[in-house]
């Protein structure tokens, strides 16, 4: 499956920041790439490399000369679909299936060096069963058929991603074996542990020694689809998913292979979410009790279950009903906190008890949950509140409350102690100690839009949306407002926060926890959030150079947060307009010369990606 990283190819405004002080045009790219035939899409990563998929291939452009970064060839024409890129990671998985699956192509690209790290045809592999990124090992694990010079073994291999080299291989079936010898197929995603390697297979989970493959333990648990194990690597715990994906299967190992409970543990739907505790595994699956197949039907809820350490056993006789998709779930010294997308907030004791004196009612879609001096903040679509977190007791008097919302932001004013929460176009502020609610503005903005987001700037309140900006006083009176009208309709639409925070627990529970190991920590509420924090955080845990090259780009401040760029027609055509946030005064355009431009800004770097042909990328400064 292809992960995306979130980007946009549209129409509409893009934010992106800079400090230049005289305007000026600037039509000519700073920068032309020719990448040789025709461009499906263009993938902004997370390191900051555009990688474009062709129909010869797939390059990696870098600004900084003219040349492409790397132009992988090899497999000929990369669709989208063939494309995984690993989440916090400085990696892309190329995969490519032959003729009834019974020939793979897979190759590794480290997308900030350029440099193809591992190959099916570079490494001896005919047909690969799994092909995974590990974190924060950063290494890379293989699995499949090796090729007709090593007799067609079933085999698996572990590569040092930082040069590429394979460290260690070995055959899963018993080569001294004469007659008909069992079949240890592949069936899931590997553990690798410090000194070996856990492979679920349909013979049963079989633990290899690193380096020399002797064989550690086997055990008989077959279909095993993933495994996690805590951080001391004394318990490991086994998935097997359904083919229908309505019931998982949980057992628990020991470090020697020994299952720890007397019986598996049976969880209706899809794990979606967990936490290995002391206690036990806490954990969140999804149902799909048929019908609709959207995760926001009514028929289609999740499940959330504690898992004794002990036993395995759910600790909680009755699970608090969700009656929903859980949107967001927390891990708290007391407890676990959980939000539902469909609205409502609940704390859960260890043991089962309801630590909120009632279920905390809400609207639906809760966008932000963060913690702050007073108390848990939340924002949904239609209201928000500050609540006890050992009570679930409401700190504001009577929560904000407003009709349902498509266009919802807030921010922290801390010059004047108080959030200000945009909905559509009225501006609330709050007072962050009374809790008193007042209307502060209410922004009428043109072109039948509403401000989508909202940023303290030294000299008031900067509300903007797609082709708005409007500053505010810190009384709420308008100071200056630019429109540009939309050469045509955007391409973006209207996109609810909570629809992607949902959709993201579809991906594998096992890779997940790998890329971000701080995914359920309640973050406390600031300007900027603390979401790039964990990042950054969990990306310091691995070592490399492009990892540290990643990192230091994630830690550095946007390149260009002065500044917002707006699509509109301009005298010679289609193009930007760069406007300070500070003035509104138009500092910079640039004419794309198209009707409907393909182009991706990358903010932190200060590039503008524009598609000019379907065979070439112009990219611009945007902080000269």
């Amino acid at each position: 499956m292809r992960t995306s990283i979130t980007t946009f190819l549209c129409f509409g405004l893009l934010f992106i920041t800079s400090s230049v002080s005289t305007a000026q045009r600037a039509e000519a790219p700073d920068y032309r790439y020719d990448v040789g035939a025709k461009i499906n899409e263009m993938t902004l990563t997370q390191g900051g490399t555009m990688v474009v998929a062709s129909n010869d291939g797939l390059v990696g452009i870098k600004p900084g000369s003219n040349s492409l970064l790397f132009n992988f060839t090899d497999y000929g024409r990369v669709k989208p679909e063939e494309l995984t890129f690993v989440p916090n990671a400085p990696y892309v998985i190329i995969g490519q299936t032959g003729f009834a699956s019974l020939s793979t192509k897979k190759a590794v690209i480290d997308y900030m060096s350029g440099q193809k790290l591992f190959s099916t045809e570079d490494n001896g592999w005919k047909v690969v069963t799994t092909c995974d990124v590990m974190m924060p090992q950063n290494k890379l694990v293989v699995s499949g058929q090796r090729r007709a010079e090593d007799n067609y073994a079933n085999a698996v291999a572990v590569y040092d991603l930082n040069t590429g080299q394979q460290d260690y291989i070995f055959n899963l079936n018993d080569p001294t074996r004469v007659g008909i010898a069992k079949v240890y197929a592949v069936t899931g995603r590997p553990l690798l542990l410090k000194n070996s390697l856990i492979v679920p297979t349909t013979q049963g989970l079989v633990a290899k020694k690193a380096l020399t493959g002797e064989t550690l333990w086997e055990t008989k648990i077959k279909g095993i689809t993933w495994l996690v194990s805590d951080s001391n690597e004394k318990d490991i715990y086994a998935f097997e998913e359904s083919e229908s994906g309505k019931n998982t299967k949980v057992y628990k190992l020991g470090p020697n292979g020994e299952e720890l409970w007397a019986d598996n543990a049976k969880v209706k739907g899809k794990v979606a979410n967990f936490e290995i505790l002391p206690q036990g595994l806490a954990i969140v699956s999804n149902v799909d009790n048929g019908g609709n197949t959207s995760v926001f039907a009514a028929k289609n809820e999740s499940k959330i279950g504690f898992l004794s350490a002990a036993t395995g056993e759910d600790l909680w006789e009755k699970a608090p009903k969700t009656k929903g998709y859980v949107q967001h779930f927390y891990i708290m010294e007391d407890g676990i906190l959980f939000g539902i997308y469909q609205g409502g907030i609940n704390k859960i004791s260890y043991d089962g008890n309801t630590l909120f004196k009632k279920p905390l009612k809400t609207g639906e879609n809760i966008l932000t949950m963060s913690e702050t001096p007073q108390g848990l903040i939340y924002i949904t679509s239609e209201d928000a509140n500050i609540v006890n977190l050992q009570t679930g007791d409401q700190v504001w008097k009577k929560p904000l409350k407003y009709k349902r919302a498509g266009a919802i932001s807030s921010t922290y004013d801390a010059g004047n102690d108080r959030y200000l929460i945009s909905a559509d176009e009225t501006l609330f502020a709050v007072d962050a100690t009374s809790g008193e609610v007042s209307t502060l503005a209410d922004s009428k903005f043109e072109g039948k839009e509403a401000p989508s987001s909202i940023e303290i700037r030294e000299g008031g309140i900067l509300r903007t949306s797609d082709q708005n900006m409007m500053t505010l006083d810190w009384k709420g009176e308008q100071q200056w407002h630019e429109y540009y009208r939309a050469p045509g309709k955007s391409a973006m639409g209207a996109i609810l926060a909570g629809v992607t925070a949902v959709a993201a627990a579809t991906t594998a529970a096992a890779a997940q926890n790998s890329a971000n190991q701080n995914r359920n920590k309640l973050g406390n509420y600031t300007a900027r959030g603390e979401r790039d924090a964990r990042l950054a955080a969990d990306m310091a845990m691995a070592t490399g150079k492009s990892i540290g090259e990643m990192l230091k780009r994630f830690k550095a401040t946007a390149a260009t947060e002065n500044a917002q760029f707006v699509l509109t027609k301009l005298e010679e055509g289609v193009g930007l307009v760069k406007l300070n946030k500070d003035t509104g005064a138009k500092e910079k355009e640039i004419v794309l010369k198209d009707k409907k431009p393909e182009y991706q800004v990358d903010d932190r770097g200060g590039i503008l990606y524009y598609k000019a042909d379907s065979n070439s990328i112009f990219a611009y400064d945007l902080t000269k």
